[in-house]
């Protein structure tokens, strides 16, 4: 978006003359970003910390949770790398059984059970489940009230990555249960790379951060007294923030798009990108491609899988030369368009597919 660009360059430029940047600079942009970001998944501001990654919320929340006496965690099968390294190596830590939670196959009647998979998997022994919202491959989209609740009752903590539909669907930490839920900026937020947010429950408000940034300290904003050596942090998930936070180029993005992404509205805008995949999916069943059951897809993001065992790379680089862009993962193609994109582009998807598919 031509206003993100333009708040970039312009932080460029203010950082070239540091005569321009004043102690309010470094927190004038963080609290309007949480506030917006919190309405998003109703969340309040201060339970939300800056971020640079998801690997990085994943390593503040799993160095805060405790693991049960011969407990387990739990997955999902081809879940993305960064949340699966993050819950295998906190498992090995603790002792704790790994429970990886495989779907049933695509395209067969009982594939919209998997979300019942993972329930009836939490038990009075799981410690905590990590899942994304939407799986980064395919679009499937769980049933994250119903985990949760589970989670609940089980006393197991619930940590979601929704870096896939945060911004494009609508979330909501506390109807869901959600005890960590991480999103970077760079997807459905519209934002630059390198930062995003993280929600943290009232459970982690005590807990040990992984690095000890001046900024999260409560006498952060009067400089004359940082060599005081102020030992409490500000209230809240505050203490999780990544160091140099204050970052003076992506802040002001960031700021920017998620104005234009309420603006927009995530409602409004998973349905505009569900009227496109909608037409694309009627379209690809007729190529005998397989999609998610309509009532666990997400609207905004689809993978599909190719008939009769057509490479998808291969694939890929035939759309490619014909100027139509999607990605593969896995074993999927996927197609994730948004405002930008309109129904022609869908018809241009499925000319480009018609021809590759029938002439493979």
């Amino acid at each position: 978006m031509d206003s993100v660009v333009m708040a970039g360059t312009d932080g460029v430029k203010r950082k070239m003359d540091p005569s321009m940047v004043t102690p309010n600079d470094f927190f004038i942009y963080q609290g309007r970003i949480k506030e917006m970001f919190g309405s998003m998944i109703n969340a309040p501001a201060k339970q939300l910390a800056l971020i640079p990654s998801v690997s990085y919320a994943l390593s503040n929340a799993f160095q805060n949770i405790k693991p049960k006496k011969g407990g387990n965690a739990i997955t999902i099968a081809d879940e993305f790398p960064s949340d699966y390294f993050s819950l295998k190596k906190w498992a090995e830590l603790h002792g704790q059984e790994l429970r990886v939670i495989q779907p049933p196959p695509m395209g067969s009647s009982e594939r919209q059970d998997w979300s019942n998979q993972i329930i009836e998997a939490i038990d009075e022994r799981t410690a905590v489940v990590n899942i994304s919202s939407v799986h980064w491959m395919t679009g499937f989209s769980y049933n994250l009230k119903a985990i949760g609740q589970k989670c609940r009752e089980n006393k197991a903590l619930f940590v979601v990555d929704g870096t896939q539909s945060v911004g494009a669907l609508s979330i909501d930490v506390r109807d869901c249960n959600i005890n960590v839920l991480i999103s970077v900026a760079y997807k459905w937020l519209m934002g630059p790379y390198s930062i995003g947010l993280a929600y943290y429950s009232e459970l982690f408000d005590d807990g040990s951060p992984i690095e000890e940034s001046w900024m999260n300290r409560s006498n952060a904003q009067n400089f004359s007294r940082l060599s005081e050596y102020e030992t409490e942090y500000v209230p809240g998930a505050g203490r999780y923030e990544v160091g140099e936070s204050a970052n003076f180029i992506l802040l002001p993005m960031l700021d920017q798009a998620l104005r234009q992404v309420l603006a927009w509205g995530p409602g409004e805008i998973s349905e505009y990108c569900g009227s496109l995949t909608d037409r694309l999916i009627q379209g690809g069943e007729k190529l005998g491609c397989i999609f998610e059951p309509k009532d666990c897809r997400s609207p905004h993001l689809i993978g599909m899988q190719l008939p009769g065992g057509i490479d998808p790379v291969a694939f890929k680089q035939n759309l490619e030369r014909e100027k139509v862009f999607i990605s593969v993962r896995g074993n999927s193609v996927r197609v994730s368009p948004h405002l930008y994109n309109d129904e022609k582009d869908m018809d241009a998807l499925l000319r480009v597919m018609k021809v590759s598919i029938e002439g493979s």
